[in-house]
């Protein structure tokens, strides 16, 4: 397929006929996994695929199959299929783009896939979807709850990954790619436009995608704030290479004045010079472009991170009054309400964007919309707002760890779109933000302020979700009803059993951890603990705890009362060996192959929480050494929204017969191990002041037989 010109819109949420509809939906989804393998079929050799050409991601084979897994593994999670195609896949090219704390991108713990297994995965993967776009049940208008929007997720989810893996296609060797005319780069440049500044008047923006949209949005981009905007200029053209130039010529990059604490040591560590996508070969700059280089085209906007941008206005700053610097999302906003539509109305695309023109950037002085340009394409634009909820964020129950990671104040938003944009991405309310290092496509325009304060919505450092907030003060907060504090409990009683069963203290893992307090209380006492959780929403706190950091939450005291509460592992008492543990996000039913070698198996409400508890009974086996303990925490509360009731354990009737958790627990391990003994330990999570919900859960303790 030639890649310009055959971007299909978002289908609506919206129609009069379903299947219109579906026909719509099997066509988007045809058109994205279509044009992510176009983007992948440019690599000329199997070797490019296991190189890393940017050390803060996987190398390309994890990005080649992730995409077709995300289906498959979110098909699960929603209980919209019941089988898996290729565990080991599923497993293994889940999880780990963003440079987490938790994302493990040590290559030597991964046993890469061949690319023929990815491609014929790829092709199953895509049969099945398409039989079962075909074969759903489909209402209109499509609700967040159904099929039809998890495929929708699947889409925009791909689409992403096509921008973002180009940039990774984009640092490769030349001589592992393949110039294709389906992707034509801009073949015009000149030297760039004088850049000036342009009155913008200021107002009350509203933010927040309103629920009644009728396409698709990620869950960072529902709610609503209001800010109040004053007067400011914006600079008339995106900040061309030339621009950009003068800095560079000028020393920016070796005057640390005009780099804030974060960008000197991003300096430090690459020693940095230019932009990443330039090269010099003698006096001459070039620019190399997703398969090509080119002599540096002056005219194009440059490419850069936040930390670039940032000095670039300090810089610019010094040869004006008043104050430069990158605009706020909702600055960003007051231009792009000059563009009345978007991406679903468009007949042609008001920028470069949506891959409608060029495989490329293009010159900055094309698009041009009110005396403003780029205001939407081209490159994403850098901003100085950090990405946080708005006021009625929700997370998405089947990717609930889609934005939640990124509300840490590390993550800077990036507005408008590049050339390769498409669906969700070219939309205007979307809100894409990465860490202040990244590449993407992306550059900045600059503003020109007389007001020193910044107008942004104010970020909320404290974790807000009912959830998870119940979890954190279950751990980490007073002891509630006269009874010990649950985690502590749990700890002492797993010393407890290694001292009375002879079971070595080396290698532990804590399955279904939470927020973490259980590994922070056993580190003293082991050499290395690995905790996982299902979501990154639990373990991002245990990271940011361990550290050094603090973690504020609120607590409901009564009505809208809240407390507000404040936690440090240095005033807990837990920091003695908290580097022995390495958080890591994961699926119990479907771990990854490096999780192996255990003496001890904690899983805490695992089988509860797992959509196959008899699959992950029968797999765990593999996780531990022989004579390895596995320690069972439950309460055999299995529901139908998590568990298909084919597949619980327990508290259901068979041949009229009851069957309790434990005996189905019994019946699943009986042979491979052996049951030393079963406890009862008391959990109490306070809901408010004077609610509080008492389970009483059962621990059993497994010995796994040798041989």
């Amino acid at each position: 397929m030639n890649i310009t010109k055959q971007q299909m819109t978002p289908p609506l949420l919206t129609g009069a006929s379903v299947e219109q509809k579906r026909a719509e939906l099997k066509a988007y989804f045809q058109n994205s996994w279509d044009s992510y393998d176009s983007l992948f079929s440019l690599i000329n050799s199997h070797e490019a695929f296991y190189l890393r050409p940017e050390k803060l991601r996987h190398p390309l084979i994890f990005y080649f199959g992730h995409t077709a897994t995300f289906y498959i593994n979110k098909l699960i999670l929603g209980k919209y299929l019941d089988r898996r195609i290729n565990e080991k896949l599923e497993a293994i090219c889940a999880v780990g783009v963003d440079e987490m704390s938790w994302d493990d991108l040590d290559s030597s713990h991964y046993d890469w896939p061949k690319v023929s297994e990815v491609i014929a995965y790829r092709a199953e993967v895509k049969a099945l979807m398409e039989r079962l776009i075909d074969t759903m049940e489909l209402s209109l208008p499509i609700a967040k709850d159904s099929l039809a929007w998890v495929i929708l997720m699947g889409c925009e989810h791909e689409r992403i990954h096509i921008e973002t893996s180009s940039v990774i296609i984009r640092m490769l060797p030349l001589q592992y790619l393949t110039p294709s005319e389906q992707w034509q780069a801009c073949a015009f440049s000149d030297e760039a436009p004088e850049n000036a500044l342009v009155a913008v008047k200021g107002k009350s923006v509203s933010l927040g995608k309103s629920a009644e949209d009728h396409t698709y949005g990620w869950d960072n981009e529902y709610g609503q704030a209001q800010v109040e905007v004053k007067d400011f200029q914006a600079s008339k053209y995106l900040v061309s290479n030339q621009e950009f130039l003068a800095f560079v010529e000028d020393g920016g990059y070796a005057t640390p004045e005009y780099w804030n604490g974060e960008g000197q040591q991003w300096l430090a560590y690459t020693r940095a010079s230019m932009p990443r996508f330039w090269l010099k070969k003698g006096e001459h700059y070039y620019q190399r472009n997703l398969l090509s280089e080119m002599p540096l085209p002056l005219d194009w906007p440059v490419e850069v991170n936040y930390l670039e941008a940032h000095a670039f206005c300090q810089w610019k700053s010094r040869q004006s009054s008043g104050y430069i610097r990158l605009p706020t999302e909702a600055e960003w906003y007051c231009l792009r309400d000059k563009i009345p539509t978007d991406l679903v109305d468009w007949q042609e695309a008001p920028g470069n964007i949506n891959l409608e023109y060029f495989a490329s950037s293009c010159p900055v002085n094309r698009f041009e919309i009110d005396g403003l340009f780029d205001i939407t394409g081209n490159v994403w634009q850098w901003t100085e707002s950090a990405i946080d909820g708005f006021n009625g964020f929700e997370v998405h129950p089947l990717y609930d760890d889609f934005s939640t990671p990124t509300f840490d104040g590390k993550h800077n938003l990036i507005k408008g779109g590049s050339w390769i944009s498409t669906g969700n991405e070219a939309c205007r309310s979307s809100r894409y933000a990465f860490r202040r290092h990244f590449f993407q496509h992306a550059g900045f325009r600059y503003i020109h302020s007389e007001y020193r304060e910044i107008p942004a919505i104010e970020v909320n450092h404290y974790e807000t979700s009912g959830e998870i907030c119940r979890q954190l003060e279950n751990h980490y907060g007073e002891p509630s009803l006269n009874q010990d504090n649950y985690p502590q409990q749990l700890a002492k009683r797993l010393l407890a059993l290694t001292e009375k069963y002879g079971v070595p203290r080396e290698k532990m893992l804590d399955l279904g951890c939470s927020v973490g307090r259980c590994a922070f209380e056993l580190a003293p006492a082991f050499d290395h603990i690995d905790a996982v959780d299902f979501s990154a929403r639990y373990i991002q706190h245990g990271v940011r705890l361990q550290q050094g950091q603090s973690v504020r939450y609120t607590c409901e005291n009564e009505g809208d009362i809240v407390d507000f509460k404040e936690i440090f592992l240095s005033n807990l008492g837990l920091e003695q060996g908290k580097d022995k543990i390495d958080f890591c996000q994961g699926d119990a039913a479907n771990l990854k192959a490096i999780f192996t070698g255990y003496d001890l198996v904690l899983a805490q409400q695992v089988l509860e929480s797992s959509y196959d508890p008899r699959l992950f009974l029968t797999n765990i086996r593999q996780r531990l050494k022989p004579g390895g303990l596995l320690v069972l925490v439950s309460d055999y509360s299995f529901t139908e929204e998590v568990t298909d009731k084919s597949k619980w354990l327990g508290g259901i009737k068979v041949n009229g017969e009851n069957v309790t958790g434990f005996d189905g627990l019994q019946q699943c391990l009986t042979g491979r191990f052996t049951l030393l003994e079963q406890q009862e330990i008391t959990r109490v999570l306070r809901s408010n002041r004077r609610h509080y919900q008492v389970s009483e859960l059962q621990l059993t303790v497994w010995r796994l037989e040798n041989g």
